[in-house]
């Protein structure tokens, strides 16, 4: 492995050497809401998974810590210093952990969230704002918009986010334009296992689904809209899914000689994918900018004679420019076996 610290260093140098500068005044976030800023960004706390990983990926510099800490497997495949800094907890999703307090001793700059921009958590950030006098700012985390929430992010922390911002432009046009040619009955049925059991899945609109979604695919519990639920084999055999992506391995290893899913079309077929997920999931977990690599890996999966590009080329590249390290040829190995 082979740390591409140009960009880490660089921006660390500047961060501390630049002077005071003039009052960066104000920035509209993804809600519509005037986040006042600092005339200096130097220390920021991610409010969740999908925050932390954006952050790391502009400016690993200025990240605070951790939602949760990072296991060693996961930080081969980042700055080792960066990966290292401390849990700090997450101030939304799911088992919120950090406190009001916990989070001043931290002196953070500013705050920000990746994720839903709706009154809820519109509301959340203003109060949290209100309460610590620290900028809090939301950025929108659907997909799609991956290029605008990287510029917005840019503008809080005073760094050029163009170079991602205009990889993430480039990854989707380029695949979309190509999924827009395909016709109706090659789009494959798709089901999102989760789990140990593989009952846990996304349902229509689901940010935990949206780049199988965005692929064209039809995911066969997309019928309802909503975000996570719970299924029975029986409702997948009645699905019947040509495809199957899991994130878990004990399923991924065990569903082929379960005599439940057995008569599912993907299981008979071979058709049954486990998801990369190092150092983060290729598909969600969490759902953030991980997930462009992920798309180029589900389209092979999906369409595989209309998407023959090297997989291996295009995550080494991905890796080098976002994650700031070069996978060798092993590591490359462990990431597309699923290991981890």
């Amino acid at each position: 492995m082979r740390l591409d610290r140009r960009a880490f260093t660089g921006g660390l140098v500047a961060a501390l050497a630049a002077p005071r500068a003039q009052a960066a005044g104000t920035v509209q976030d993804a809600a519509g809401r005037s986040v006042a800023l600092p005339d200096r960004v130097a220390r920021v706390f991610p409010a969740g998974p999908p925050a932390a990983i954006l952050l790391y990926t502009l400016a690993p510099e200025l990240l605070l810590g951790w939602p949760r800490a990072n296991r060693a497997e996961e930080c081969a495949f980042m700055l080792p210093d960066i990966c290292a800094r401390p849990e700090v907890g997450r101030l939304t999703g799911r088992g919120n952990t950090a406190n009001l307090e916990s989070v001043l001793a931290l002196k953070p700059d500013l705050i920000f969230d990746v994720g839903s921009t709706a009154p809820t958590f519109a509301s959340l950030a203003a109060r949290v704002q209100e309460q610590t006098g620290i900028p809090y700012a939301l950025l929108d985390g659907r997909f799609e918009m991956i290029p605008s929430t990287y510029r917005l992010l840019g503008k809080l922390t005073q760094r050029d986010a163009e170079p991602l911002a205009g990889y993430a432009e480039q990854t989707l046009a380029k695949v979309q334009t190509r999924v827009n040619r395909i016709p109706e009955n090659e789009r494959p049925r798709v089901y999102y296992a989760r789990g140990p059991r593989g009952l846990e899945t996304g349902l229509g609109g689901s940010i935990n689904v949206e780049t199988i979604e965005h692929l064209g695919a039809h995911n066969v519990a997309g019928e309802r809209r909503g975000g996570l639920t719970v299924v029975s084999v029986e409702q997948v055999l009645l699905w019947n899914p040509e495809v199957i992506v899991t994130i878990d391995r004990d399923f991924a290893a065990n569903v082929r000689s379960d005599p439940l899913w057995r008569e599912v079309s993907a299981v008979r077929s071979g058709r049954v994918h486990l998801s990369p997920k190092l150092p983060f999931g290729w598909v969600d977990f969490p759902p953030s900018v991980n997930r462009l690599i992920g798309l180029w890996w589900l389209a092979q999966i999906f369409y595989p004679d209309r998407f023959k590009e090297d997989i291996r080329a295009i995550t080494r590249d991905f890796y080098a420019r976002f994650y700031h390290v070069t996978p060798s040829d092993a590591d490359l190995d462990r990431v597309l076996a699923g290991r981890g």
